[in-house]
């Protein structure tokens, strides 16, 4: 289950991408996230003005 705070959310997938993942598909797929799932997270960063930056591999 993730994170539902999107502060803490994008620190949890920072930590994972830095440390496990080299991208966000591979986050998806190595924490056997649904595209539901992963479109829910993201929308929540989003709303919370959390993107992800594809060139540095982390949420700003």
């Amino acid at each position: 289950m993730l994170p539902q705070d999107p502060v803490i959310l994008m620190s949890y997938f920072n930590t994972q991408l830095r440390d496990h993942y080299t991208s966000l598909e591979a986050l998806a797929e190595g924490l056997d996230l649904s595209q539901e799932d992963l479109t829910s997270a993201l929308d929540r960063l989003a709303q919370a003005g959390i993107t992800y930056d594809e060139s540095n591999n982390s949420f700003r």
